[in-house]
């Protein structure tokens, strides 16, 4: 099929793209989030009551599995994308990420079946980890492949306003039940809700990619594809892009977490905020973020080649984040340092956020690009970013700096920029 005769640029047809690629995310992200703040209620649930604390680690530790597994499902999924087709590995991530959402709404309590129930838990978890391996880079894939000339920017970052709009509705939703029922109907049955209505959005994104059609740069390559395993390839004939992918995934992801998910709790834990004022401030930050994402998507696209832009927000968080903890610390977590800190922090990271997934693409070949990126950035951003704040943790407590967490973000921001600097540019070239 030539180029002509894609409906690339068709505005209906676009949006069915984008939609596609945007409400896996949500479903991804949303599924996560909602686990990690309702495990102190699911932990009874799974686990013998006489040793709460014992249950609330292991309900962390599976929450914990699940990332752990990422890195396996980028590599079967960035394989099976790079050989069948992102649409139609697509269709199996989301598929993979909603059985188990439902699953975990209806599974036995530790008082109905025993060990068998923190076993099924187990198991759903280990299968939305390896689906969510799968996802993003998938779907990124896609929606950047067939995005319109000069918009690749732009129509990327649909995946990652997926992310941050999922993390805001798990988010949301656990709030919400906390709130509408009494504590003991929530851990009673309430808890299963906001699992069951995940299944009910996850059931619309399934239904937006049943007719997906498949790139048009997957299909030129299709016929010529080597024998060669796309994994393969990405560790040897393009080792350098992965390698320089992984680099700057394991960069920024440290960033991100120690901005998004690290501060509150570095806040409470030096008595500068009380942590629900603190994750007040961190949640409306994340709204303001999303809007942003796509506006400095459109500036790497338009204007400002987007390798250059990413490193020059990355290059500013880095040159900040010390004066701007320290300025708390000094301040006494006064309201204005802690509201600019997250502003400045969350509008810099707002950038790679946006153009990101254009610049993972664009890096790699056809051949091996989803092998490549998978397995790069759910390494770098998933493996190294996770364990970002108990290592933050760790330096502090070492080292008895209380800024130590803000030294690790400048020398994570650091191996970022140079990880760019390495990078060739392709923002303004055809696909390869």
């Amino acid at each position: 099929m030539s180029a002509a005769e894609m409906p690339v640029t068709h505005p209906p047809e676009l949006r069915h793209r984008i939609m596609a690629g945007f409400a896996g995310n949500v479903i991804e992200w949303y599924d996560f989030a909602l686990y990690g703040y309702l495990a102190g209620i699911i932990a009874p649930v799974f686990f013998p009551e006489h040793d709460r604390t014992a249950g609330l680690i292991a309900t962390y530790g599976i929450f914990a599995a699940g990332f752990l597994m990422r890195p396996l499902g980028a590599a079967v999924f960035g394989w099976f994308g790079d050989r069948f087709g992102r649409a139609r590995t697509m269709q199996i991530s989301v598929t993979m990420m909603v059985l188990p959402t439902l699953l975990l709404g209806v599974l036995p309590s530790y008082e109905t079946a025993g060990l068998l129930a923190p076993a099924l838990l187990v198991l759903v978890r280990l299968l939305q980890g390896l689906s969510v391996g799968g996802e993003f880079s998938s779907s990124a894939t896609y929606l950047v492949e067939t995005a319109p000339a000069g918009e690749r920017g732009l129509t990327g970052s649909w995946a990652n306003i997926g992310s941050m709009t999922g993390s805001l509705l798990g988010v949301g939703a656990a709030a919400l039940t906390t709130s509408l029922f009494a504590p003991e109907t929530v851990a009673d049955w309430a808890w299963r809700l906001p699992f069951f209505a995940g299944a009910i959005l996850g059931a619309s994104a399934i239904l937006l990619r049943r007719n997906l059609h498949e790139s048009r740069h997957f299909e030129e390559h299709d016929s010529g594809r080597s024998e060669t395993s796309p994994l393969l390839e990405a560790f040897t004939t393009n080792r350098r892009e992965t390698l320089l992918a992984l680099a700057f995934a394991a960069g920024y992801g440290t960033c991100y977490y120690l901005a998004f998910v690290y501060l509150p709790e570095w806040l409470s834990r030096q008595g500068l905020m009380e942590r629900a004022t603190s994750l007040t401030i961190n949640t409306a930050m994340t709204l303001l973020v999303i809007p942003l994402m796509p506006l400095f998507a459109i500036v790497g696209d338009r204007w400002v080649p987007r390798r250059t832009l990413i490193a020059i927000s990355v290059l500013l968080l880095a040159l900040v984040a010390w004066p701007l903890h320290e300025w708390m610390l000094l301040s006494g977590g006064s309201m204005t340092s802690v509201i600019t800190a997250h502003l400045v922090a969350f509008t810099l990271l707002a950038v790679p956020l946006g153009s990101g997934p254009a610049l993972f693409v664009e890096l790699f070949p056809e051949e091996d690009r989803l092998s490549g990126y998978s397995v790069a950035f759910n390494l770098g951003m998933g493996v190294f970013g996770g364990l970002t704040p108990m290592i933050a943790t760790a330096l502090i407590a070492f080292s008895g700096l209380a800024t130590a967490g803000a030294l690790y973000l400048g020398a994570a921001a650091l191996a970022a920029v140079l990880a760019l600097l390495l990078m060739p540019d392709r923002s303004r070239s055809p696909l390869r």
